[in-house]
């Protein structure tokens, strides 16, 4: 029993922007750019709605990079941007998630550990209203009930076998012909329960900045919060956004978090 935090959602290398962070607690949450406009993702970044004002992903932002990891990044700007699709992932409302990134952040490896009643948690960048600098926050998070491994080596019928599991999953709905969209990537795919969701307000900060006399500075882990929720697997240089492993069970991790509805 265990819980992986997984960093998600807008941020420089994708976005070119963050989402802010409200002087009393409240928060926007703005995933990335799909990588393709082929998916059955109806939301886009002109149609996606912030949730305390009246603006949209698009207003965030005038440059989305896609960043396909075959080597040939699309740059999405300008006008574009309003009809580019989201990689909607994680879907809070779905709550699924999947993932094929593994090198440094080691998150396939960690996520297909997670079995039913395990926590998946999400941190992405926000921004306090007022300042220049980002943080690395926890934003919400689902409590496990399915995982699904896709291996490269799978049969095609069985990949999209497995694909049709998870319906509402942004990898699935970006698939071409059932296949997934890197298909000689290892893919986990997570359903999720209750206790989960988006946090209403108040994320918990996970980051601090610290200076570096041999280069520019970076993010990195508290050491207070990686004390908190008994992190034990994880590079704490959080600028890179790293899979991190906590010790806590399911049951302890919402006991020190609490429900997303009470947040």
């Amino acid at each position: 029993m265990t819980v992986v935090f997984a960093g998600v959602g807008a941020d420089d290398s994708n976005v070119n922007a963050h989402g802010p962070l409200y002087p009393d607690g409240r928060f926007e949450y703005v995933p990335i750019p799909e990588k393709t406009p082929d998916t059955d993702e109806p939301e886009t970044f002109g149609s996606w709605g912030l949730r305390y004002d009246d603006r949209t992903g698009a207003d965030l932002t005038n440059r989305l990079d896609t960043y396909p990891e075959d080597g040939d990044a699309r740059v999405v700007r300008d006008d574009a941007v309003v009809d580019w699709p989201l990689h909607r992932d994680p879907n809070f409302e779905a709550m699924t998630y999947g993932e094929h990134r593994e090198g440094f952040g080691q998150y396939v490896s960690r996520l297909s550990r997670l079995g039913e009643g395990d926590v998946v948690a999400f941190y992405t960048s926000l921004v306090e209203e007022g300042s220049e600098r980002k943080h690395r926050y926890l934003v919400g998070y689902f409590t496990v009930e399915t995982r699904t491994v896709i291996e490269p080596d799978d049969p095609i019928d069985m990949k999209r076998e497995k694909l049709a599991r998870h319906p509402e999953n942004a990898h699935a709905k970006r698939a071409t012909d059932g296949v997934p969209f890197y298909d000689d990537k290892r893919l986990v795919l997570l359903d999720g329960r209750t206790p989960g969701g988006l946090f209403e307000r108040d994320p918990i900060r996970l980051s601090e900045y610290r200076d570096r006399p041999d280069g520019p500075g970076g993010y990195y882990l508290d050491p207070v919060v990686a004390e908190r929720f008994a992190v034990s697997e994880g590079s704490d240089y959080m600028t890179r956004k790293p899979a991190l492993v906590s010790e806590l069970d399911g049951e302890e991790f919402v006991e020190v978090v609490g429900r997303p509805s009470e947040r």
